[in-house]
């Protein structure tokens, strides 16, 4: 590359989701710092999330009254992620997650976060919390930031169908307005949209920079201190998920669509180890009238089948395992599994609604698109999603003895404090921000287990999706991109995505994902800036 244009920096972030934070703590240190991204929005996939940050330990859980949680925690993620090789992570990702959030709080934009009962995924493991260890930042009314309000990627809900979001928002979007009035408020920091990395800069073994095309013309920009990657994964490169995750190829995930890899492939170039490439963070997808899937989870009544037409999982599941074990079963049992089907009837519509508040419980889009099919029988429903008749007749006969009984005696769904969260809310399967009140279930034991038995009968379509993948390059504790030899290649830094996971296979609770963006880009500025450890 040619370059026309050249500039200077203390660090250079790319990417604008978690990675906003470091950005903000290395220019609320002093340092000159420049972040790029790749399309004219900040926030990636971060903007799309609830944005939960799996913090023990952290001031919201003590606000909470929930004490020091956070060798209850370290005991949890050794017993979860198994895996002694990401010991030295974990313990780094603990102890910065507390200390990230006592910074952040000094700083007005970020207010008070706080804690969310959700509970860890893992609910009979040692260390698991019922009320979980997830905290949240709070609304923000978009006039706070001003001008910046524009520069705030929109929800995964109004890219996909024009929802209007309203003048508060809440979650992801949240997160990352007030970070980047933070960041930009420092006077140290300065945002490059419209802005693709193209290629590490390297100097006698050292990265001191990037080349990218801004606005369509290449560019050259130096890192003196320091180069943190944090722009995702590789969720919409379809060669790359080809060759390490199929039959997963992409275009079924809810990541951002510029999510191709830019910052993986960088980083190999100049000789970077990777780990986990064939791993993602798994969720089932609900097919949409669109045709394409949303995060799923929660799901309160109804089976899902097989193209057997036989049950195979707790549908209330943690989504990620779930979507592990939709992937496990499709390639082990010799029987599909993609796509599974999901069983309704009218009495389970009516109580929950279908893609549609509670007022208008099934949508036209839905049945005029064919992504919810209708029949007056489950044999004619069985014919219309191609299983056998008999097998579907038989597994949902077993089930309506569990109705009766109130024990899923195969899957023991709604016997854990997950599954249980889900007699109160109704996650709204089009639109993920909401969640309504769960209506009251007479007559029945268990609000998760009603008989399928109340004519027409319904059947959606649940694929194997994810918020992201999760593999990528190899660091340390200091969040130091390692070579395949274990030492780090200095001036380069990763986070987020872009790294392999500290949790390895496991997704351990809400918000483990940001959280590690977050705290690992923290540790990255501190080791830039030659913090204390």
């Amino acid at each position: 590359m040619v370059s026309v244009n050249e500039d200077a920096y203390d660090v250079i972030v790319v990417g604008s989701g978690g990675g906003l934070v470091g950005a903000y703590v290395a220019a609320a240190r002093g340092l000159r710092t420049l972040v790029v991204e790749k399309t004219d929005r900040v926030g990636g996939t971060t903007a799309y999330s609830g944005a939960g940050l799996w913090f023990p330990g952290s001031a919201p859980l003590r606000r909470a009254g929930l004490g020091d949680d956070v060798e209850d925690a370290r005991a949890y993620l050794r017993d979860v992620v198994c895996d002694p090789s990401r010991e030295a992570l974990q313990d780094a990702y603990l102890a910065a997650g507390a200390r990230l959030i006592d910074e952040l709080e000094q700083n007005p934009w970020f207010r008070s976060f706080v804690h969310g009962p959700v509970p860890d995924y893992f609910t009979s493991s040692p260390g698991a919390s019922p009320t979980g260890h997830s905290v949240f930042p709070p609304p923000l009314e978009l006039v706070e930031i001003k001008e910046h309000a524009g520069l705030v990627r929109s929800s995964l809900p109004t890219e996909r169908w024009g929802f209007d979001e309203g003048p508060v928002v809440s979650g992801g979007r949240a997160l990352i307005g007030r970070a980047l009035a933070a960041f930009l408020e420092t006077g140290n920091g300065t945002l490059r949209l419209n802005t693709a990395l193209e290629c590490l800069l390297v100097e006698d073994g050292r990265v001191v920079g990037i080349e990218a095309v801004s606005e369509g013309e290449p560019v050259r920009i130096r890192a003196s201190r320091g180069v943190l990657l944090a722009a995702g994964g590789f969720e919409h490169d379809r060669e790359l998920r080809e060759r390490h995750q199929s039959p997963l190829t992409g275009e079924w995930s809810n990541g951002v669509l510029a999510n191709t890899g830019d910052a993986l492939r960088a980083g190999i170039a100049v000789g970077a180890a990777t780990d986990l490439l064939d791993e993602a963070w798994l969720v089932p997808g609900l097919v949409q009238p669109d045709g394409l899937p949303v995060f799923h989870t929660g799901t309160r009544g109804g089976i899902w089948v097989n193209g057997a037409g036989e049950r195979f999982v707790n549908e209330t599941r943690p989504y990620d395992q779930a979507g592990h074990e939709i992937l496990r079963l499709h390639a082990t049992t010799g029987v599909s599994h993609i796509p599974a089907h999901w069983i309704l009837d009218q009495r389970q519509v009516d109580r929950d609604s279908f893609g549609g508040p509670p007022d208008e419980p099934v949508r036209p889009e839905w049945l005029e698109s064919g992504a919810l099919k209708k029949a007056d029988t489950l044999e004619e429903l069985a014919r219309l999603i191609g299983v056998p008749f008999d097998a579907l007749s038989r597994t949902v006969k077993e089930f309506n003895g569990y109705a009766q009984t109130g024990v899923d005696e195969m899957f023991h769904r709604g016997e854990t404090v997950w599954d249980q969260m889900f007699h109160h809310i109704v996650p709204f399967a089009a639109d993920p921000r909401q969640n309504f009140p769960a209506k009251p279930t007479p007559d029945w034991p268990n609000p998760l287990l009603l008989p399928i038995d109340t004519p027409p009968f319904y059947a959606a379509t649940v694929v194997p999706a994810d918020i992201g993948t999760k593999g990528g390059l190899k660091t340390d504790e200091h969040a130091r991109v390692l070579r395949p030899d274990g030492r780090p290649i200095a001036g380069l830094y990763a986070s987020g995505n872009t790294a392999a996971a500290m949790s390895g296979r496991v997704y351990p609770g809400a918000g483990t994902p940001i959280g590690s963006s977050m705290a690992f880009a923290y540790l990255a500025v501190l080791d830039i800036a030659g913090a204390e450890d």
